[in-house]
């Protein structure tokens, strides 16, 4: 089932909305959508959770405005689906950018009505690098990125793919990815890239207490392994679990065992570090 949520006044979020049970929000990375997902819905649904799967305004189905890519207004829309769904008991799944967006909305709105929080790839705590923290890109890398996005992005998202797995993936796969990517527009792309260079959420970690589980490639060339380890220490109560054969796409270079780790986490009471 599809919902289009107003998060605001002329802008409307498309969400995927499958299965019935505990609801797992999925807030998807930079530059997809919802359907980065979609080797996660059946599994859920057969083990009796609900899929809701959120086009994050700029990309997917939804709507395309020209501001409101800053983690906050993300966050927000988040809530808005949240609240017109009336979801409750929720657990939120932020890959790569989603995951600062996951974060940031734990920081808004605080942890009620919030059971888990999961970080797959996060591009968290920070996704550049200051001079007081060596992980992640340089911010003039990221510059260099928008540049090309401007110029050619279609090229782009093709070099943006080979770097995304760890795996060999057929011609039909990475051409599929590429759509993915497309389906966003130029401008919310760009913007999205700007706020990845430009915010910090290390002031936002320690006051994190749900169970929370890290899944993060221990190959992954976009968000290095370094920020899943950052996150460890920084939030209280949280497990890292590495994937040793995955770059950044850890859903689809080790999908079996996503899946496995992703059901035994949601099951849980709490978190348990992977046997």
């Amino acid at each position: 089932m599809g919902h289009y949520v107003e998060v605001e006044s002329g802008v409307k979020v498309y969400v995927e909305d499958v299965g019935i049970g505990q609801p797992i929000v999925f807030i998807h990375g930079w530059p997809l959508n919802s359907k980065a997902f979609e080797m996660q819905i059946s599994e859920l649904a057969l083990h009796g959770f609900r899929f809701i799967g959120i086009d994050l305004r700029g990309y997917g189905k939804s709507d395309k405005p020209w501001a409101g890519y800053d983690y906050s207004t993300q966050a927000s829309d988040v809530k808005a689906v949240v609240d017109h769904l009336g979801l409750e008991n929720i657990v939120l799944a932020g890959f790569s950018m989603g995951g600062p967006i996951a974060i940031r909305y734990l920081t808004k709105y605080g942890e009620h009505g919030v059971d888990k929080l999961l970080l797959m790839g996060a591009a968290a705590p920070l996704f550049t690098q200051r001079d007081d923290f060596k992980i992640g890109l340089r911010p003039a890398e990221v510059d260099d990125i928008i540049s090309q996005v401007k110029k050619d992005r279609p090229a782009f998202l093709a070099l943006f793919a080979n770097m995304f797995f760890e795996k060999k993936k057929s011609d039909e796969f990475l051409d599929w990815f590429k759509s993915l990517g497309l389906e966003a527009a130029a401008h919310s792309t760009i913007n999205s890239a700007i706020a990845l260079r430009d915010e910090d959420l290390r002031d936002e970690l320690a006051g994190i207490s749900l169970p929370t589980a890290i899944f993060h490639g221990q190959k992954d060339q976009i968000c290095r392994y370094e920020l899943g380890e950052e996150l460890e220490k920084q939030i209280p109560n949280s497990v890292l679990v590495p994937f040793k054969y995955s770059g950044h796409g850890i859903n689809g270079d080790e999908p079996d065992r996503f899946n496995e780790e992703m059901i035994r986490f949601l099951k849980s009471s709490g978190v348990k570090r992977a046997e």
